[in-house]
């Protein structure tokens, strides 16, 4: 079992889902975050005085899988983010040590679905 964290840019959001109802991947959750990398933020102008904006908006998903869903959920995040600049995200895999699902007990495997 892997959990795997995608951060994205907000506006491929719609993209990633689709391309990861198409592997199949269904379950998934969706946080709004901040945060920098090599885009090092931008610098504006408000009345005059130059504000520095250093944590830019991004989409955290995170996606719970079984080993036979990693390969596929990790190749359709990249087909649906990917724009070839810089700032498109980071895909983090980390394994899963226990899962349980709450309404029915199960744990492990089952309860990933």
């Amino acid at each position: 079992m892997k959990l795997i964290i995608a951060m994205v840019q907000p506006h491929k959001l719609s993209d990633v889902k689709k391309a990861l109802f198409e592997a199949d991947v269904h379950k998934m959750t969706v946080t709004n975050a901040l945060g920098c990398g090599q885009q090092k933020g931008f610098t504006e102008t408000y009345r005059g005085v130059i504000h520095e904006v250093n944590l830019l908006k991004k989409v955290r998903l995170e996606v719970a899988v079984n080993e036979d869903f990693v390969k596929s959920t990790i190749a359709a995040i990249i087909k649906g983010a990917r724009t070839g600049n810089i700032g498109d995200g980071k895909i983090l895999v980390v394994d899963l040590g226990e899962c349980i699902r709450i309404r029915t007990g199960e744990s492990g495997h089952e309860a990933i679905g």
